[in-house]
């Protein structure tokens, strides 16, 4: 049985964002963090700029992506 990873700093809740992957509730979405990392800004840079967030919120956001991504679609069979 394949274990899930825990993400405590991640929620997901259908009044925030529309239930997108954010950090600890807030306004901010993983999809935020790992847009602004994938245009070069530093995990200082993005601190600054969130200052609600720190950089173990950052880091546990590009783990969660990461994980999402490892994630395997299995086509259903046509049988």
């Amino acid at each position: 049985m394949v274990q899930m990873q825990q993400f405590p700093r991640i929620t997901h809740d259908p009044q925030v964002m529309g239930g997108k992957a954010c950090i600890r509730g807030l306004r901010v979405t993983v999809a935020t963090i790992v847009g602004l990392v994938a245009s070069g800004k530093t995990i200082a840079e993005i601190v600054v700029a969130y200052p609600y967030i720190d950089e173990a919120d950052v880091k546990e956001s590009l783990a969660y992506a990461s994980w999402r991504l490892e994630e395997i679609d299995v086509p259903l069979s046509q049988s």
